[in-house]
């Protein structure tokens, strides 16, 4: 459960993509697995985080499940480790297909599903 404030429903909404945004980063700085999204439950709204936040919560996670460390998977795509540490870095706007990719190497692929927006 995430709480957030805002004016308006949409303000508050916007407001918690931040906070999810940083606490996912959090998660990835301590090394820690970023839980799935809970059920939504009455009263509560879906908050849609940016994809590529997504994805790199995605790789955090498939490295952790499968105890792969920065350098293993900077061995596999051949790059240097501070390409790795940009790679995991929600604030850094990496390519979608070097996310892509990195997944491949442990994996993993996308499945995107685009939805018709609903307005609060």
């Amino acid at each position: 459960m995430f709480n957030s404030v805002g004016d308006s429903v949409d303000e508050a909404l916007l407001e918690s993509i931040d906070g999810l945004v940083t606490a996912i980063s959090i998660e990835i700085d301590k090394r820690r697995p970023i839980p799935e999204a809970s059920m939504l439950e009455a009263g509560e709204y879906i908050v849609t985080l940016p994809i590529l936040v997504v994805m790199k919560a995605a790789l955090h996670n498939a490295m952790v499940e499968t105890g792969t460390r920065k350098a293993d998977l900077a061995r596999r795509l051949g790059q240097k480790g501070p390409q790795i540490d940009r790679l995991l870095d929600v604030e850094h706007s990496s390519k979608v297909e070097v996310v892509e990719l990195a997944l491949h190497q442990l994996n993993r692929k996308l499945d995107i599903v685009v939805n018709t927006t609903l307005h609060h």
